[in-house]
């Protein structure tokens, strides 16, 4: 299996692209999600979070 690392680099930048756009176009909503977020049960993250791993092996196996 070789990999091709451009793609991985690729992939982290995109990732850093799309993290770093919220806190730069409005930070104040950033605090307010992040506040809200806090109030969640720990099961509803956790479930979130999965939902989220789902979907990101989905999309690399339809996209490969």
């Amino acid at each position: 299996m070789n990999i091709d690392w451009s793609d991985l680099v690729n992939a982290l930048a995109l990732l850093l692209i799309l993290e770093g756009l919220l806190p730069f176009i409005s930070p104040h909503q950033l605090k307010k999600v992040y506040a809200q977020i806090l109030n969640y049960p720990e099961k509803t993250l956790r479930m979130f979070g999965l939902i989220c791993v789902i979907a990101g092996i989905l999309l690399l196996f339809l996209t490969d």
